[in-house]
């Protein structure tokens, strides 16, 4: 890129800076952004402009993977029922080892070496993520029953990055294992956030699911049950667009799914005219 179109991307980006400043932006993040370095690099370098720009930007982060690496190295088996890891009290404990410990101080250094503040918590820290079981057949896999922002806002206010792993607390001092997306709506209503990111593994919803060029660049969410009907909403997509939507209803004022393995796809996404990826309203 030439210094003129470095200087006509700025001016581009210019009242988008001015629509995020100061507001909050949260990113699930996830899936294979997460197994490739050079991208991991990159979408934390994408997190540390962003913040210094202004914007208040929240990581939620999962690691699926990684988990299930650890349990195997272990000698357990995973055990998965409808989509989701059974875990049982043991399968906890390994989750937040993996999720609280490895993952998120990796992310947090990452961010630091890139120039940018960053404090990495879990749900459990400063009581965030309150849980019940959501059915007694999965285990330890924790419904959300309250968020407490109190700790997030003070870091925000800090000038930090909260890189948040998802790892719920009950009063009983039992540790849950949370649906990244899931606790990322969550934690975007509590914040009533200017927009959710969630980064996939797929460019965004698409008419045709074999044709990247049908892009659906724009969804209402009064639209969802009809595209769910049509099929074109199907799979592991339901789960993320069920997120989307319940993050607008929860008053955030935009949620988009975006293709975590496009280099730059949140800069894109935020400071750029096109945008990238579906974003629903």
């Amino acid at each position: 890129m030439g210094k003129q179109e470095q200087a006509e991307f700025l001016i581009e980006a210019m009242p988008y800076i001015k629509k995020y400043f100061n507001k909050v932006l949260v990113v699930k993040y996830g899936g294979n952004a997460m197994t490739d370095e050079n991208l991991k690099s990159s979408v934390m370098r994408d997190l540390v402009v962003l913040n210094l720009l202004g914007i208040k930007v929240v990581l939620v982060h999962g690691g699926g993977p990684e988990i299930s690496e650890t349990i195997k190295k272990m000698g357990k088996e995973t055990k998965f029922i409808d989509g989701l890891r059974y875990t049982d009290k043991e399968t906890a404990e390994i989750v937040r080892m993996v999720l609280a410990g490895k993952v998120n101080k990796s992310l947090t250094d990452l961010i630091e070496r890139h120039g940018g503040k960053a404090v990495g918590i879990c749900g459990q820290d400063g009581h965030i993520m309150k849980c019940e079981m959501q059915d007694e057949k999965l285990g330890y896999v924790g419904k959300i029953t309250e968020i407490n922002t109190g700790l997030i806002d003070d870091l925000l206010n800090l000038g930090y990055v909260p890189v948040i792993s998802t790892v719920g607390y009950d009063d009983e001092g039992n540790v849950y294992n949370v649906n990244a997306d899931t606790a990322a709506a969550a934690i975007a209503g509590a914040l009533n956030a200017e927009n959710l990111i969630l980064m996939t593994d797929i460019c965004g919803l698409l008419e045709d699911k074999d044709d990247p060029s049908s892009l659906i660049k724009k969804v209402y969410v009064s639209d969802i049950p009809a595209l769910v009907k049509q099929g074109i909403i199907s799979g592991g997509m339901i789960p993320k667009i069920e997120c989307a939507k319940e993050a607008i209803r929860r008053g955030v004022k935009k949620a988009v799914i975006i293709d975590g393995r496009v280099c730059h796809s949140i800069l894109i996404e935020i400071l750029s005219d096109e945008g990238s990826g579906t974003m629903f309203v």
